[in-house]
């Protein structure tokens, strides 16, 4: 059971991150007013649809667990900084969903990261 959950915890971050692809990829209008609103569109949405798509793969392969979730809390760090500073919690009348979303893949991506420390060919965390 142990060894389940780690594997089921990125399953969940990668379907997150690959899920919302299709609306970057696609100028989705809420996309689309997210990335203009902080200045990066059409060019800060394409790249950042890459880097998840990216990071989803990562987090599948077991050697490249923790890239993955390094470049997750990366991406997902600086979604929840846009949230803070310029785009507010609310989406669009979406309820915080978006933001909560990120906040839940945040948390789990550190999780990962956590569980994957032997695994680093650096030292993060004390042993």
């Amino acid at each position: 059971m142990k060894k389940y959950i780690p594997l089921a915890l990125r399953i969940i971050v990668a379907v997150i991150l690959v899920q919302t692809l299709r609306f970057k990829f696609t100028a989705h209008p809420d996309s689309v007013y997210i990335f203009q609103t902080v200045g990066l569109e059409p060019y800060g949405r394409i790249a950042t649809g890459i880097a998840e798509l990216i990071a989803g793969i990562l987090l599948l392969i077991p050697r490249t667990v923790w890239m993955g979730a390094i470049l997750t809390l990366g991406i997902i760090g600086g979604a929840i900084f846009m949230h803070l500073t310029r785009l507010g919690i609310e989406i669009n009348g979406d309820g915080g969903l978006l933001f909560g979303t990120a906040v839940l893949t945040f948390i789990l991506s550190g999780v990962i990261l956590y569980l994957n420390r032997k695994n680093l060919p650096f030292k993060l965390f004390k042993n």
